[in-house]
């Protein structure tokens, strides 16, 4: 496969390796908790603190737990002010980056070298968070789109990719560019599974259509049993082409006509020859019931088969949406986005357009069931958890979020929007949600108006009592229906909590040696596990008798240890035949057991034979960890 080569890149290649581990450290009166409970971890989370840190952080607890990674990196237009300072120990890569603590603007004639440097290794640690059926969401533009997809299909594989969506949010362009009005974002899209099989919600005019009601009370649409035929599918014609019978007097269908009476019908119509059913003869065997014959106005005769709108989430009914390379609609616009963050504060807190909020709801909805965790380690004005908390709200889901943000404005802009999107904010005016948009003539109209008018009823039917106003507007060929609301003091919240998190120090020799800043145990645990199993550990309890702190298929993790140094000094710190003895007991499954601890009193001869591998405080942490 080829390979992108850039300046640096053998320096950063393995440089998330060498990043320490960070304690998470919880701050109380920036998290809002839910009612009568404590800011926990378990939580959703806003870290403020360097991303790539952050990163190396979550490891320990979310190794692999990860379902959708949505992250909007800086695009590298040589305007937005961003700074590449990651600590990479090389010292021919600190005389290139003497001067990286200056923005990376158009005159750096190696900003593209820099962005990829930058993005390596965050990749590199995406990657191990993102779950085995997780997928990643990366928006860029023509600046870096190229680059960026090498450097994906390296990290993550070719066979990984899943699609390049454009996405448009300027109608009217840019004018970036001298010759083109650019009006067009990328979104680049890699996944370890065949994820986008969810498929897409449907909206209110997909819902509309649903307009029969059986006698069962369940609401369902009627579609075509006809399948026009081929000639790549001469192979299957013959087991799909075959008639149905239609007694006109009763409505029912069968299969046979043994008295040679009944009407008979065939997947084809007029003199055409060419066509097949759908389904083969068992599947309409069995679905008799669901078919539904009739007659048109010019004598042919056609089958439909219904299909129930409580069966909606099944994709192959063929109800739900596959997914577009091209999104199109004013909800991705920038526009959009900045009238929803002006609602929110009053003004727009940033020099730029955030990202649109049904652009990243749509991606969470493709990517991710009713539960699951969604991480964004580039944050900004916190698009994401406002999304995460509107699609739960939309569906009664329980997905959580993961925010990192690395600049002041964490708590002040981030943590901010999200405080308001979960109590509510201040907002006195009308919010106007586009509710059907579609390309339309006068001709078109006159000939489909009756129809066109069903599906703007069925919507104000379906959608009317969540709004004051339905308006309906023809304008340049589109036809909008868009409903209004009028809120007077402050627009509904949409509940939900978080904690709010920032970088401990790191966890290294020089600490468990000297004493200071000592990590907790729970923090200590959850590192030593997953350094010693590359798995995260979901929980963990008060310290244990024989130190027990979680287990793999293969091994039995147990770490002794307390965050006091008269204790790790003393012989109760230390690996004994008493704890042994204990972790033997305990090991019903007679799994190999790792054991942490500062100092062992038997021979790791004798300890082998009993099938337990020692690993000494802090020497061994200090090894794997790399530093």
């Amino acid at each position: 496969m080829p390979t992108l080569e850039f300046k640096g890149k053998q320096f950063v290649y393995s440089h998330h390796l060498g990043v320490p581990f960070r304690e998470l450290k919880v701050i109380s009166d920036k998290s809002l908790p839910a009612k009568s409970q404590e800011p926990s971890l378990d939580d959703n989370l806003i870290i403020q603190g360097d991303n790539l840190e952050a990163l190396k952080a979550l490891l320990p607890t979310h190794a692999g737990k990860v379902d959708c990674i949505f992250i909007d990196p800086p695009y590298n237009t040589g305007n937005e002010g961003w700074c590449y300072n990651d600590n990479v120990r090389s010292p021919l890569m600190k005389e290139w980056l003497k001067k990286s603590a200056n923005p990376v603007d158009k005159e750096d004639l190696e900003r593209h070298d820099k962005w990829l440097c930058m993005m390596w290794p965050r990749l590199n640690l995406l990657k191990e968070l993102l779950s085995e059926s997780g997928s990643l969401w990366v928006t860029c533009d023509d600046n870096e789109v190229h680059r960026l997809s090498q450097i994906l299909d390296e990290i993550f594989g070719e066979n990984a990719f899943v699609a390049n969506i454009v996405v448009e949010n300027n109608r009217k362009g840019r004018n970036d560019k001298e010759h083109v009005a650019l009006t067009h974002e990328y979104m680049l899209v890699y996944s370890n599974d065949e994820f986008l099989s969810r498929g897409l919600d449907l909206t209110p005019e997909q819902i509309a259509e649903f307009s029969d009601i059986g006698d069962d009370g369940r609401r369902y649409a009627l579609r075509d049993l006809r399948k026009r035929g081929s000639e790549d599918r001469k192979e299957d014609r013959e087991s799909m082409f075959f008639p149905i019978y239609w007694d006109e007097h009763t409505g029912e269908l069968s299969l046979e006509d043994p008295h040679k009476k009944l009407t008979k019908i065939l997947p084809k119509r007029g003199d055409n020859t060419d066509g097949r059913w759908r389904w083969g003869f068992e599947r309409v065997q069995r679905n008799l019931n669901d078919l539904v014959p009739r007659r048109s106005k010019s004598g042919r005769t056609d089958i439909e088969y219904k299909v129930f709108l409580d069966e909606a989430d099944d994709v192959k009914t063929g109800t739900r949406k596959k997914p577009k390379s091209v999104w199109v609609g004013p909800e991705y616009s920038t526009d959009h986005a900045s009238t929803l963050i002006k609602e929110i504060f009053g003004e727009n807190p940033l020099k730029h357009s955030p990202k649109p909020l049904e652009q990243v709801i749509q991606a969470i909805q493709l990517s991710v069931g009713e539960r699951g965790v969604v991480l964004d380690s580039f944050a900004g004005s916190g698009t994401t958890a406002h999304a995460v908390l509107e699609a739960n709200k939309r569906d009664g889901g329980h997905r959580r979020f993961i925010l990192v943000e690395c600049e002041d404005y964490a708590d002040t802009l981030t943590a901010e929007r999200v405080r308001r999107a979960i109590n509510g904010y201040p907002y006195t005016g009308t919010q106007r949600d586009e509710l059907h948009r579609e390309n339309i003539t006068w001709s078109t109209f006159e000939k489909k108006h009756s129809k066109v008018l069903d599906h703007v009823a069925s919507i104000e039917n379906l959608q009317g009592h969540e709004y004051d106003k339905i308006s309906k507007q023809i304008k340049d060929g589109v036809l909008t229906v868009t409903g209004e609301r009028k809120v007077k003091g402050t627009a509904p919240g949409l509940g939900g909590s978080f904690t709010y998190c920032t970088l401990g120090e790191p966890i290294d020799i020089e600490s468990l040696l000297t004493g200071k800043g000592l990590p907790s145990f729970e923090a200590l645990a959850r590192y030593v596990f997953y350094t010693a199993t590359g798995q995260s550990l979901a929980t963990v309890g008060e310290p244990a008798p024989d130190g027990f702190i979680g287990e793999t298929d293969l091994f039995r993790v147990h770490l002794f240890y307390q965050p006091d140094r008269e204790w790790l000094r003393s012989n109760e710190a230390a690996l004994n035949a008493e704890r042994v003895t204990a972790i033997e007991q305990n090991s019903k499954g007679g799994k190999r057991a790792i054991v942490f601890a500062v100092a062992k009193f038997m021979s790791q001869k004798e300890l082998t034979a009993r099938r337990i591998e020692f690993c000494q405080l802090p020497y061994a942490v200090h090894r794997i960890l790399g530093d």
